[in-house]
């Protein structure tokens, strides 16, 4: 055999092995035999979808960015306000429980210490951390807790309580009339929790885990809802 035959052979061998294995691949891709299908279950929805804005603010300096914009509460009927006079939060004139979806003009953020016997539904530490703000058609400014100092330890909870965007834009698919439930803060059948959240607050207790099927009992600040859903809308409404 000659040198040169001694050469070609092993090499159309390799390119012979090299294309086989190489169509074996294209073949491969072109059917990648059985593909998973998608729990339709677990399809996201447009709620799932939207985009609820969170800073995680972790020292009191972070929460400055928030002087001077408006904000929207998400935890509606579950956080105290007091009146905001002279530079202090006057803790013997509670107003009363922030609506849900109620649009606050934050003009600052400061520090207080708070008497024992508040009850405001956060820890006090040494020092509470208040958000002050102007509320639409009421005259003054008014305070509520976002968090907490105690030493060198520090909580906030602005992202657990606000919406930063005006929550009519960031569920704006929702229907005009679910809309007008929501600012009227009633519930109104065919509403999903969120949506109910949204109308008269978060303070609930259901009697299961699955969300869109149980039923829950709210408490508005004093008015007692309880709502069954199913498949995540309101099918039976009771309000007291």
């Amino acid at each position: 055999m000659k040198t040169w035959q001694k050469i070609l052979i092993p090499t159309l061998i390799s390119l012979l092995i090299g294309g086989g294995y190489l169509l074996y691949v294209f073949k491969q891709r072109q059917n990648p035999g059985i593909v998973p299908q998608t729990d339709a279950s677990q399809t996201l929805s447009k709620d799932d979808l939207a985009v609820v804005r969170a800073f995680f603010p972790a020292h009191f300096d972070d929460l400055q960015r928030l002087e001077s914009t408006r904000v929207w509460m998400k935890d509606g009927y579950a956080m105290p306000y007091y009146p905001y006079e002279k530079g202090q939060v006057e803790f013997a004139k509670r107003v009363g429980l922030i609506p849900a979806a109620q649009a606050l003009d934050v003009k600052k953020i400061v520090k207080d210490v708070v008497p024992a016997k508040v009850d405001d539904s956060l820890e006090h530490g040494n020092r509470q951390v208040f958000v002050v703000f102007a509320l639409s058609g009421k005259e003054g400014t008014f305070a509520t807790p976002i968090g907490a100092i105690q030493g060198e330890q520090e909580q906030y909870f602005a992202d657990l309580l606000f919406y930063y965007d005006d929550p009519h834009t960031i569920y704006d698919h929702w229907p005009k009339d679910v809309w007008a439930a929501v600012d009227a803060h009633q519930v109104k059948p065919g509403m999903s929790e969120l949506e109910t959240r949204m109308a008269i607050g978060q303070k609930e207790h259901p009697d299961g885990d699955k969300e869109g099927d149980r039923t829950v009992a709210y408490d508005q600040d004093g008015k007692k809802w309880t709502v069954t859903y199913v498949k995540n809308q309101a099918t039976a409404i009771k309000n007291e």
